[in-house]
């Protein structure tokens, strides 16, 4: 592969064309910055990383950009299809006239420190450096198509729009010959899945005994595809190996209540531990916590009383609240059940198995015959950033506590001239990209500045003890049960007014989403 000189082609860089990078496009698009994407097309995970019956996990209203609302937007009566996301995504793209900036298939296979004279500065808590310096201190290796020439861009700063999902698949380990090889069926992971075509996927499955490892979103729909592409004369059950279990609910509603009303408005997250509080709102939050778990048995209530968990063993042992704080409830399909009780969707509970020539073996002794073994083990979206970040900053991305400490879910103190946007998850996250997205083009241009080093460290340190007091998944890096406390967060740095309701009562007992943060003339 032939290599070119380095060139200086613009002072900002983005990578990555999914919804972050879309939102960090359009913020930033007044520094012309050049948006490099290893695929074909935008949509990130919604092109790369969907099944023919993937659909968005919430309403149109819900998913939209503050200043592209949906067309259809009033119907709230279906979730849009990942077709019609990805027809959203280009629309905005367009719109905004963003594709002007984008290299498609342009994979960034190496970053360079340059700054300080390429040596990278020990380890200070002093002030984070000028994020747009005057002069270049990043160079990306940047190869085109998969046998492409490598040419080399440099930038002031670095946005990487990458995300946690997709590209590299998180794999089981197993002993020595208990592993794929002495499989004689097929074995894939749900990302190899993606890329099949309807025809060729339908096959993969029609008359198959297939086995799917896992009970998340992506596990739950592949179960239903199998069922699905089963049905009739020949047709094979095909069996979910889940080892934990979590909360799944019908629809969002409970007992007749809007699920907004428990955990996506101000008076909700009131309830809530969050971020620098005082003495006195603690001292709350400990009495409030009854008042939590009754909120978390209540709507565990209604989904055991709409959905059979416990008649197929797949009530988890942790609460829901539990599932909500690290972003891992998920929406169930409404058929999916129905699939189940006619036999062909069965679960098998357990925490260790492998491999076999005829399927699968359990810890129990067990055994399940499988023709084709799914992996919807989801991703390792640690492996992938560490793929781009050199070294020593790939040694600092986890720092100190094995997640990665973004202040406002945006800089991370150690790396110099980089933000990171969308890999703190929240119950939004579009709205939380485009508002993270829109702080840090402020950022950027001067408008405000960072607090030390020292100090962003420990405003993330907060953040981590309130998802380690909220649930024990909070490696997720999730901030859903003080979402609008971290979009105050970043109004106020911005000189926004972070109170963006028309009245008190709405202030406190509506939900936030994108159009509350629409920009206006004020702003």
């Amino acid at each position: 592969m032939a290599s070119n000189d380095k060139l200086t082609s613009s002072r900002v860089a983005i990578i990555g064309t999914g919804v972050s990078g879309l939102a960090a496009a359009k913020h930033l698009a007044h520094h012309n910055p050049i948006v490099f994407e290893a695929s074909d097309s935008i949509g990130g995970v919604w092109k790369s990383c969907t099944y023919e019956t993937t659909k968005l996990q919430s309403t149109r209203v819900d998913y939209e950009f503050s200043d592209f609302p949906w067309t259809n937007r009033d119907d709230t009566t279906s979730f849009p299809s990942y077709v019609e996301i990805l027809d959203y995504l280009e629309s905005y793209a367009k719109h905004f006239d963003l594709l002007k900036f984008m290299k498609f298939g342009s994979k960034v296979i190496e970053v360079r420190y340059t700054g300080n004279d390429g040596t990278p500065q020990m380890v200070d808590l002093g002030a984070y450096s000028n994020l747009l310096p005057g002069k270049p201190v990043w160079e990306l290796a940047v190869q085109n198509g998969d046998a492409g020439d490598i040419q080399w861009y440099a930038f002031e700063f670095v946005v990487v729009c990458t995300g946690k999902y997709g590209d590299v698949p998180r794999l089981p380990t197993f002993p020595e010959k208990k592993g794929p090889e002495i499989f004689k069926g097929k074995v894939m992971h749900s990302m190899d899945y993606c890329k099949l075509e309807k025809e060729e996927a339908s096959h993969l499955l029609r008359g198959k005994k297939v086995a799917v490892i896992g009970f998340k979103k992506s596990a739950i729909d592949l179960a239903l595809e199998s069922a699905l592409a089963n049905q009739g004369e020949g047709g094979q059950a095909c069996t979910m190996v889940v080892r934990t279990t979590h909360w799944v609910v019908p629809h969002y509603w409970v007992w007749g209540l809007p699920f907004f009303l428990f955990y996506s408005t101000r008076a909700s997250q009131y309830l809530h531990d969050r971020p620098n509080q005082g003495f006195i709102r603690t001292f709350f939050c400990l009495l409030f916590s009854l008042l939590r778990a009754v909120v978390s048995k209540f709507i565990e209530s209604y989904v055991k009383w709409k959905l059979p968990l416990e008649k197929y063993g797949l009530k988890p042992d942790h609460s829901f609240e539990e599932d909500y704080a690290s972003c891992q409830m998920a929406i169930m399909p409404e058929n999916f059940f129905e699939e189940a009780d006619k036999g062909m969707i069965r679960f098998k509970k357990t925490s260790k198995w492998c491999f076999y020539d005829q399927g699968i073996e359990f810890e129990d002794g067990t055994t399940q015959e499988a023709d084709v073994v799914i992996f919807a083990t989801g991703y390792d979206g640690k492996k992938k950033l560490k793929a781009i970040v050199p070294e020593p900053f790939r040694s600092w991305l986890e720092f100190p506590c094995g997640v990665m400490p973004l202040y406002r879910g945006t800089i991370h103190p150690l790396i110099p001239n980089m933000g990171f946007v969308g890999y703190v998850q929240s119950n939004s996250n579009l709205h939380t990209s485009e508002l993270r997205s829109l702080w840090l083009s402020r950022l950027v241009d001067g408008k405000f500045k960072l607090p030390s080093k020292e100090k962003m460290l420990d405003q993330f340190f907060k953040e981590m003890d309130v998802m380690r007091r909220s649930s024990r998944f909070y490696k997720r890096q999730c901030i859903s049960t003080f979402s609008i406390q971290h979009a105050d967060d970043l109004c106020n740095d911005m000189g926004l007014n972070p109170r963006r309701k028309s009245n008190l009562f709405l202030e406190a007992f509506s939900s936030y989403g994108s159009q509350d943060y629409r920009l206006n003339q004020e702003d």
